[in-house]
């Protein structure tokens, strides 16, 4: 075993791209990693992770060997027929391949395959030092990097995310001979660029977390993290808030700084009356600063920068920030009294000339086909049609803002604060924003009754009217996002517990795209839908047997769907379940190979076997107690009872010959098994969990 000493390798650069630095960070670890195993370098990597800060790339590695194993190699050469004469002299095979491996063939050893026997050459060789095998390691690794357009510097032919100012490369104490990007390795680092510009002096690996947070420089990304929640809660509880941490935002401060030092800063509470949500995306996206919130969730005018420098003066900083910030409050806010000048109701008019798909028509041409699918869908749900119309008919106007023009994903909340000064209802108000969730993975879904309907009308509008209009995702294509819409779709019907008949609304949505002579399929895209369900469910830890058993008897209603999803769950984990599904599974085998037609009811005269007999006295109860529960949909109490049966099942199989020679017999035994077949398959085809 060769001994393990600690390696690091740092490569300092200009500030990286915050959104690329992680995923570079990783590929560099993984890279320098993959090619030292690759050599058969022994590791021993603990809880190494990969090191970054917005100037540097680096890996740390607790234990490295410092050279590889033996390596030990064989060639094979000729088989002895081809490599000896007659007289067992060596032919010119032999004599060539003796040559080519360095020695005289008598030298070479011989080995057996199912050919026969051959000629070899086996050699043990000494282990590279791993010094020699890191600077082609450290090639590869930044050769295997996720970097799209590489940036060139000064007059060379080499590239990188951004120019290259330093290496260090150290395994032990020593520094690895090493010339990269034109720059020789040393053991010199930098600290941070204005509270400690100069050279930092490694003398080991294991020195370098805390020798550079001594210049300023925390090279851990977790460390960074955690201070700066730590230091944005800490400022927000000054203030008498509680700090708005998003992971993105929260993120990529974390890939813009080195050194993280949070500042409290504040704006004028006249701008308070701009949505708030267009102040927080402001906050976030365009500036990365941390909005702080009060007890009930709402934006208070304090805001926390975070500087990457603890300065003498933090009141001069705050005062930048905040200088930065105002332009683009003062902006919002005239939008958004602009918009309020003209009223959510007049800016419907524009929507005639905003085309919303060739095929499809305008805007207003899709608003009208919601209006109609909304007022189809309320009652059925228990909303009021005249508000669903309502907020239907308001839902798409807040586009023609110029709020929305300037913040896109403003859509439904500009809208929602546009109703609520125009004197609409609140339920209409809140719909108009729920009619967009869930707006991303993970989101939930609409609260309100309204909501929920403008949520499925919107939805099954833009499904129907993305396949009528042939824009099926096809591969990583999906202009109208139409995965996520069928996702959006299920899930708001699923989790609401609405009993909807999925083929109907589809159909509805049909008839509104009449008038544009398109029709989408609906028994494809009703496939589709199911489709998207299958992930749903397989991320909440559902079997696809089981997800299987359910989708093949295509149930109208999506919560009907999840609700025989839940029983065949629960039967699944009876002992009963196996032998019934595997005689389910038998069952439709025998009778899809059946010739001839089968009666439709049992003859009790034909019920010879006492096995037989048990059998259609247990199946017909069965049947007459489930029938009141499959009413109701009560398919775990179905099933329980289903599971009753096995024990005349099993007793059935064992002893009766299904196929008798008798056609009459025959013929009332598959009648016997049909009846059977079609009450197990009630709830699911429970075949499907039989391995």
């Amino acid at each position: 075993m060769s001994h393990l000493s600690p390696l690091l390798i740092e490569l300092g650069t200009e500030e990286l791209p915050v959104k690329a630095l992680p995923g570079l960070a990783q590929a560099f670890f993984d890279g320098v990693v993959d090619g030292l195993r690759k050599r058969g370098v022994e590791l021993e990597l603990g809880d190494a992770r990969p090191l970054s800060t917005p100037r540097r790339l680096a890996v740390l590695l607790p234990g490295v060997g410092l050279e590889q194993p033996e390596q030990h190699s064989e060639v094979l050469g000729p088989y002895l027929n081809i490599a000896l004469d007659a007289e067992g002299q060596p032919t010119k095979a032999l004599q060539g391949f003796a040559a080519k491996a360095g020695i005289d063939w008598t030298a070479l050893e011989k080995t057996t395959d199912n050919k026969g026997e051959r000629f070899v050459h086996r050699a043990v060789t000494p282990g590279a030092r791993t010094a020699a095998l890191l600077p082609e390691i450290l090639r590869e690794a930044i050769a295997g990097m996720p970097i799209p357009k590489p940036m060139r510097w000064g007059d060379h032919s080499w590239g990188f995310a951004r120019p290259v100012h330093w290496l260090v490369l150290l395994h032990g104490g020593d520094v690895v001979e090493a010339e990269l990007f034109g720059l020789k390795a040393d053991r010199m680092s930098r600290g941070h660029r204005f509270l400690h510009d100069k050279t930092v002096w490694l003398t080991q690996p294991q020195d370098y977390v805390e020798s550079l947070r001594a210049a300023f420089v925390l090279v851990d990304p977790a460390e960074r993290r955690q201070r700066i929640v730590a230091e944005v809660e800490a400022a927000a509880a000054t203030a008498g808030g509680s700090a708005r941490i998003t992971e993105d935002n929260l993120e990529q401060v974390v890939n813009l700084v080195e050194w993280p030092s949070a500042v409290l800063c504040s704006f004028e509470r006249a701008f308070l009356a701009v949505p708030q949500e267009a102040l927080i995306e402001t906050m976030e996206i365009n500036q990365k600063f941390f909005p702080v919130l009060d007890d009930g969730g709402k934006l208070t005018e304090k805001f926390i920068g975070i500087a990457n420098i603890e300065s003498k003066d933090v009141a001069e900083v705050a005062k930048g920030y905040e200088r930065v910030i105002r332009p683009r409050f003062a902006d919002a806010k005239f939008f958004f009294d602009e918009d309020l000048k003209q009223g959510l109701q007049a800016m419907g008019e524009g929507l005639k000339t905003v085309t919303y798909q060739a095929k499809l028509g305008s805007v207003a041409d899709k608003v009208a086909r919601v209006v109609s699918l909304a007022e189809v869908i309320a009652p059925q749900v228990g909303a009021d049609p005249l508000l669903a119309k309502r907020a239907a008919q308001l839902a798409k106007n807040d586009l023609q803002s110029r709020m929305v023009n300037e913040f896109p994903e403003l859509q439904g909340i500009a809208g929602r604060h546009y109703a609520v000064a125009g004197g609409e209802s609140p339920e209409v108000a809140l719909a108009i924003d729920e009619a967009y969730q869930p707006r991303f993975g993970g989101d939930d879904i609409a609260l309100s009754p309204l909501g929920k309907v403008l949520a499925i009308a919107e939805r099954v509008d833009t499904l129907a009217g993305g396949f009528a209009a042939g824009l099926k995702p096809t591969g990583n294509k999906d202009p109208f996002a139409l995965r996520r819409n069928a996702l959006g779709l299920a899930r708001t019907i699923i989790e609401s517990g609405f009993e909807l008949d999925l083929r109907a609304l589809l159909a509805s949505a049909n008839a509104g795209l009449a008038v544009r002579n398109v029709q989408a399929d609906v028994a494809e895209l009703y496939d589709f839908i199911l489709d998207r369900l299958k992930g749903y469910y397989s991320d909440k830890g559902v079997p696809a047997s089981h997800f299987n058993a359910v989708a093949e008897l295509k149930p109208a209603s999506l919560y009907d769907f999840d609700r025989r999803l839940d029983a065949i769950g629960i039967f699944a984990a009876l002992p009963e379940a196996e032998a019934l599904a595997a005689a389910n599974k038998r069952i439709r085998n025998i009778l899809r190979k059946a010739e001839g037609d089968i009666p439709g009811q049992i003859n009790a005269a034909l019920l010879q076997e006492d096995a037989e007999r048990a059998l259609a006295e247990a199946v017909t109860a069965a049947i007459d107690d489930t029938g009141a529960s499959l009413h109701q949909k009560d398919y775990v109490a179905v099933l329980a009872r289903l599971a009753r049966l096995r024990p005349q099942v099993d007793a059935f199989f064992d002893g009766v010959m299904v196929n008798a020679e008798d056609p009459a017999l025959r013929g009332n035994r598959l009648a016997l098994l049909t009846m059977l077949g079609e009450r197990l398959g009630k709830v699911a085809a429970i075949e499907h969990l039989s391995s």
